[in-house]
């Protein structure tokens, strides 16, 4: 699943005044920023939490890397 140049360039803007950002905050902004349906699905599956800026672009790669789980950003399946 490919993202936009938006999604990265929302990020950037939502860490230019905060160190941290609960999951919701980042939807809400995306929402507002009317970012493309590609990257919407990528943030459908960000799990619950806060997110530093470089935490939040790991979880972003791992949704978005073709082949990846639907349901997890997990890299490895737990047993």
């Amino acid at each position: 699943m490919a993202t936009t140049e938006a999604l990265a360039e929302l990020v950037d803007e939502l860490y230019a005044a905060q160190e941290r950002i609960d999951r919701n905050e980042i939807y809400r902004r995306a929402v507002a920023a009317e970012l493309p349906s590609d990257d919407m699905a990528v943030l459908d599956r960000l799990p619950e939490g806060e997110y530093a800026e470089d935490e939040l672009d790991e979880a972003i790669a791992l949704i978005a890397e073709p082949g990846a789980s639907p349901l997890s950003v997990e890299p490895d399946p737990v047993d």
